[in-house]
C-alpha cells in the first residue's frame, strides 16, 4: 500500500491544512490501494502565492529556453526510468488493463521528447525588418502561472501533455490530478523533486470539485489547462470568460469511423476492440460509433459479433485482460444506464448488455456491449458513454455516411476503412473533426491534437501545444 502524508507545494513536501485524507481502492476488488493527502482552499492559495511568487521574481521564466530544456529532459529520464513503477500503480488505481498502461508510459517520454523537439526550434524571438526602417521585435512569453486539471483515465499522459510545454515556456504550474488517481500524481512530486526544479515552479494538489473551481477562479492564476468532460469544460470556459483568462479544454468525444464499400474486413474486424473497447472504453478519442453501408451490412455484423464477444474482461493487472472495470461505481451505473437506454430506444442489442461479465461477481465491471440497426439520433449515438459500448448504424451511401458522421455534438476524433487511400483521405477532408485516421493509421506527437465543436478549445502535442503557453509580444524599434 502507498501513501502520501503530504502534499507536493513549490518543490516541499507540506502537511495539508485539512485533515481528511483521500481512500484510493481498487475497481476490481474493493482493496485499499493507497492514501492520499487532500488539499483544501488553503492549500490551492499556498500553492497559487508560491507559483506567482516563482512567476514574478523566481529565476524559472528568466532563464534560457535551454536552461529550462535541460530541466525537463531530466526530468524526461527520470520519469522513463519508473514507468512499469507507474504503470503497476494506475492500473491499481483505475483499472485500466496492464498491457494498455504500459504502452501508455511507454508513449509519455516520446510526447515530452516530442515538445522538447519543439522547443528547441520554438521562435522565442525574432527580428523582423520592417520596410518603413524599422525592426520588430516578436517575442513569445510566458503565459504566467497555469493550473493543470485532469481525469483518471489517463493520468501522466494527461498531466505532462500540459505540464511539460507550460515548463518549458517558462510558466509555473499547479496541477490538480483527481481524487480517484491521486497516488501516480503525488509519485510525479517524487520524480519532479529528483529533478531539481527551482522552488515555487510545480505544486501537484490532489483535490475534490469544490477546491478544483476554486483553482481555476483563483484570480491568481492566468491560464487553466483542462481535460475532462464538456460539461466540466463548459463551467471552466465560463469562469475563465468571466476573468479573461487563458484556457485550453480538451474534452470529450463521440467518433466515428466510416468504413467504405471497399474496406478490408479483417482489418476493420481486428480494430474493433481498440477503438471501442480500449481503456475499458473510457477514452475521449474512442471511435464509438461505426458506419458500416447498407450493402454490406450483412457481411459485416457477424464478424464485429465475434470481435467484441471474443475481448477478455477481468483482473486488470492480469496479461490476458482486454477490459477491466470501470474507475467507480457511479461510473458503472451510469454506463449500465445508458445501456438501458438504448435497449429502451429500440438499438438491438447483440453483445453484452447488462449484468456482470461471466465470471465476475464483484468489481466496477460492465460487459463489452454492441448495438446494431441504431439511428445517429438515438442518445446512444449522440452522448458519450464513456464506458465499453459500440453502436453500429447503417448507412446508404458516402454522402449519407460523412453526414451521420458530422451529426455529432463533438468533433474529437474518427477515422475511415477503405482500400483507397485517397478516397479515404477525400472523405477525411469533409469530416468536422480535429484528427482522423486513414486505415487505422497512427499519428505521432509532433502533430496537434484537440477537437472542434464541444470536443474542445485549443490543441495539444509539438509545437502547436506549446504555443498554448505563450502570449505574444510585439516590439518595435
Amino acid at each position: 500500500m502507498r501513501t502520501y502524508a503530504n502534499l507536493y507545494i513549490g518543490g516541499e513536501w507540506t502537511a495539508p491544512t485539512g485533515t481528511t485524507p483521500l481512500e484510493i481502492r481498487s475497481p476490481h476488488d474493493g482493496s485499499l490501494v493507497g492514501t492520499a493527502a487532500q488539499a483544501s482552499r488553503a492549500d490551492v492559495d499556498r500553492a497559487v502565492a508560491v507559483a506567482r511568487e516563482a512567476f514574478d521574481h523566481g529565476p524559472w521564466p528568466t532563464l534560457s529556453p535551454k536552461e529550462r530544456q535541460d530541466h525537463v529532459a531530466r526530468f524526461n529520464e527520470l520519469h522513463a526510468a519508473r514507468a512499469t513503477e507507474i504503470a503497476e500503480l494506475v492500473t491499481a488505481e483505475n483499472g485500466t488493463p496492464a498491457w494498455f498502461t504500459s504502452s501508455l508510459q511507454g508513449g509519455v517520454a516520446e510526447q515530452t521528447n516530442a515538445y522538447l523537439r519543439a522547443a528547441a526550434d520554438f521562435g522565442w524571438e525574432e527580428r523582423i525588418p520592417g520596410s518603413n526602417g524599422t525592426t520588430t521585435v516578436l517575442r513569445r512569453e510566458p503565459v504566467g502561472v497555469v493550473a493543470a486539471v485532469i481525469p483518471w483515465n489517463a493520468p501522466h499522459q494527461s498531466a505532462l501533455v500540459k505540464v511539460i510545454p507550460a515548463l518549458l515556456a517558462g510558466c509555473t504550474v499547479i496541477l490538480k490530478p483527481s481524487p480517484e488517481t491521486a497516488l501516480d500524481g503525488l509519485l510525479l512530486g517524487e520524480v519532479f523533486e529528483a529533478a531539481g526544479f527551482p522552488k515555487g515552479v510545480v505544486s501537484i494538489l490532489p483535490a475534490d470539485r469544490e477546491t478544483s473551481e476554486y483553482l481555476i477562479s483563483h484570480q491568481d492564476v492566468d491560464k487553466v489547462a483542462f481535460t475532462g468532460s464538456t460539461a466540466a469544460g463548459r463551467r471552466i470556459a465560463s469562469v475563465a470568460g468571466d476573468q479573461l483568462k487563458r484556457c485550453s479544454l480538451e474534452l470529450g468525444g463521440k467518433s466515428a469511423s466510416i468504413v467504405l464499400d471497399d474496406a478490408d474486413l479483417s482489418a476493420v474486424i481486428a480494430a474493433v476492440p481498440f477503438m471501442a473497447f480500449v481503456n475499458n472504453g473510457e477514452s475521449c478519442a474512442a471511435h464509438t460509433r461505426l458506419l458500416i453501408p447498407r450493402s454490406r451490412y450483412d457481411e459485416f455484423v457477424p464478424a464485429i459479433i465475434g470481435a467484441a464477444e471474443a475481448v477478455t474482461v477481468g483482473d486488470p493487472s492480469a496479461p490476458s485482460t482486454f477490459v477491466g472495470p470501470l474507475v467507480t461505481a457511479v461510473q458503472q451505473r451510469r454506463v449500465l444506464d445508458y445501456i438501458q437506454t438504448g435497449i429502451d430506444e429500440g438499438g438491438r442489442l447483440v453483445v453484452g448488455g447488462l449484468g456482470m461479465p461471466d465470471g465476475l461477481t464483484t468489481g466496477n465491471y460492465v460487459r463489452p456491449t454492441v448495438f446494431v440497426d441504431v439511428d445517429n439520433s438515438m442518445r446512444i449515438a449522440q452522448e458519450e458513454i464513456f464506458g465499453p459500448v459500440l453502436v453500429v448504424i447503417p448507412y446508404a451511401d458516402e454522402d449519407d455516411a460523412v453526414r451521420i458522421a458530422n451529426d455529432s455534438p463533438y468533433g474529437l476524433s474518427g477515422g475511415v476503412w477503405t482500400t483507397d487511400p485517397e478516397r479515404g483521405l477525400a472523405i477525411a477532408r469533409r469530416i468536422r473533426t480535429g484528427t482522423f485516421t486513414v486505415n487505422g493509421a497512427q499519428g505521432g506527437f509532433d502533430m496537434p491534437f484537440g477537437g472542434y465543436k464541444a470536443s474542445g478549445i485549443g490543441r495539444e502535442f509539438g509545437a502547436v501545444g506549446l504555443g498554448q503557453y505563450v502570449e505574444h509580444k510585439t516590439i518595435v524599434v
